[in-house]
Order: structure tokens, then C-alpha cells, then sequence
């Protein structure tokens, strides 16, 4: 099995009502119990804004420098996740799938490496 990451970006969210939100909470709730129930979910957190971030740290010579929220100079940020256990990019993708449908905003998939794993040629290789 692989372990998955998928996400959405508070960004890709366009405003909604509180009813909305209530509803599509309710619709996402249901497709993580499908994951639970299929044995593939490792853990899933859709609760996260701007108003959840509790601080921002980044190396100044040497020493960790704490800063209270969010990272300044980011565009985007973490609105929810789950990570996922599955056998393939396939399966990883049709959960995907049923987030992005029961929510009707993007979500996007990330393959974990497993232990010294080299990259697969993406954005971070040197």
C-alpha cells in the first residue's frame, strides 16, 4: 500500500452560506466514513483557515524565529486534508474524486515517498 495526501487550498473554496458550508460538511463527513469503512483513511482534518494558524517559524542564523499566524509572504494555505492508504495512484484518485464531487471545489493528490525513496523528477529535485 502507498500512502496519499490529498488536499485543498482555502483559495480554491469560493464563499459560502452557513447552511452551505453545514451541507457540504455533512457530504464530505459521509465520503470520509466510506474511506474509514473501506480501511483506506489514515487521518482527515477539513477545519483548517487562516484563523487556525497558531504561528510561522523559519530558520534566522541557525535559530528558529517564531512569527504568530500564517506565513506572510504565502498566497495560499491548508484549508483541509486526508491522508489516505491505498494501493495505487488509481485508487488515490477516485477518492480524490468523491472529495472534490461531494464538495464541488478542486482537491489535489500528492504520493508520499516511502523511506529513502529518491524523488520522481518534481518540483524539488536539484
Amino acid at each position: 500500500m502507498t500512502e496519499y495526501l490529498i488536499t485543498f487550498n482555502d483559495e480554491w473554496v469560493p464563499h459560502h452560506t452557513a447552511e452551505e458550508i453545514r451541507e457540504k460538511g455533512t457530504a464530505a463527513r459521509a465520503v470520509v466514513e466510506e474511506m474509514r469503512a473501506a480501511g483506506v483513511l489514515i487521518f482527515s482534518n477539513g477545519g483548517l483557515d487562516r484563523s487556525t494558524a497558531v504561528c510561522s517559524v523559519e530558520a534566522v542564523d541557525g535559530k528558529p524565529v517564531f512569527t504568530d499566524g500564517p506565513y506572510v509572504e504565502t498566497k495560499e494555505h491548508l484549508g483541509g486534508f486526508a491522508a489516505v492508504d491505498v494501493p495505487d495512484d488509481e485508487a488515490a484518485r477516485y477518492w480524490a474524486g468523491r472529495l472534490a464531487t461531494a464538495l464541488d471545489w478542486p482537491q489535489e493528490v500528492h504520493r508520499f515517498r516511502g523511506p529513502g525513496e529518491p524523488a520522481r523528477g518534481g518540483a524539488g529535485d536539484k
